[in-house]
């Protein structure tokens, strides 16, 4: 399989992880929790039986490994959150606000200049987002955060620190690093797991469980890992809308889910500002 057929591939599992997280009957928490344990384990048999030769490991990009695993993990647990409180149209709308925030955080952590073009596609997509969250329909702040909204902002904002901190990863090893990261995430929820969601799942619920840990996690992290490096920045930027597409049309085909004229509005705003994003990414890219 090519290197971009497996990063498709990578997308367009990544995109139906909505839906079937939902199958699981398992809150945020616990669902990233069993995620963490069947990436951490599937991951490790790969890198045990593709390695070669030994690798030499800093020390310094091992903590920014934590480091981006702290960032991960919450993003997890608030990307998960939020389709408990919103379909997954809007959910994933909002969340792929990540690639506006790299470049606005990445231009204030790096002290780059934000253009005005750049402080345009901000505001534009700061207004998808409030469309696409159905903010005319909220009459206070209460009802705002009841539905969800800040969990997908949130989860966004943590992805794109994820994605700031693992530019500082360079050496090591991809696969390595994901086994890092997902065994920080096993570390830090296990204290805050609920063991007795656990008691009444019944079969078809582990199966979307084990299906969402093992499929959704490890495999599409090989995929997407294995595929990366091989693959130019334009050819990354396009592919990647594979994910929203088939998550949103996957809500609205398998859920019913109808998203009003306001909310249209809005994901095609927010989807022009993650374009121009990726485009300014590309060309800052290509110029070093």
């Amino acid at each position: 399989m090519s290197a971009a057929m497996k990063f498709a591939l990578s997308m367009a599992i990544f995109g139906s992880i909505g839906y079937f997280s939902a199958k699981t009957n398992l809150p945020a928490i616990e669902l990233v929790f069993i995620r963490c344990i069947c990436a951490c384990v599937v991951l490790s048999i790969v890198y045990l039986f593709s390695q070669r030769k030994k690798e030499a490991i800093e020390r310094k990009e091992i903590g920014y490994s934590v480091l981006c695993g702290v960032f991960l993990v919450v993003n997890w647990v608030f990307f998960f959150r939020s389709f408990e409180h919103m379909s997954v149209t809007v959910a994933v709308s909002i969340y792929h606000l990540a690639p506006v925030l790299v470049v606005l955080l990445g231009s204030f952590l790096y002290r780059e200049k934000v253009s005005l073009k750049v402080l345009l596609t901000i505001i534009i997509c700061f207004i998808g987002t409030l469309l696409v969250g159905g903010i005319q329909d909220y009459l206070s702040f209460d009802d705002l955060i009841s539905a969800g909204l800040p969990w997908a902002f949130g989860a966004a904002l943590f992805y794109a620190l994820t994605t700031l901190t693992g530019k500082k990863i360079a050496k090591l090893n991809p696969i390595l690093t994901t086994i890092i990261q997902t065994s920080v995430g096993i570390i830090m929820l296990l204290p805050l797991v609920r063991w007795d969601y656990f008691n009444h799942l019944t079969g078809e619920n582990w199966f979307y469980i084990l299906l969402t840990g093992i499929i959704h996690t490890g495999f599409v992290y090989y995929l997407f890992f294995s595929s990366l490096p091989k693959l130019s920045s334009g050819t990354i930027a396009v592919l990647v809308f594979i994910d929203p597409a088939v998550a949103i049309f996957m809500d609205i085909v398998l859920t019913a889910y109808r998203p009003d004229f306001l909310q249209i509005i809005g994901i095609l705003l927010i989807f022009w500002g993650q374009t121009h994003a990726a485009l300014k990414r590309k060309m800052s890219e290509s110029g070093n």
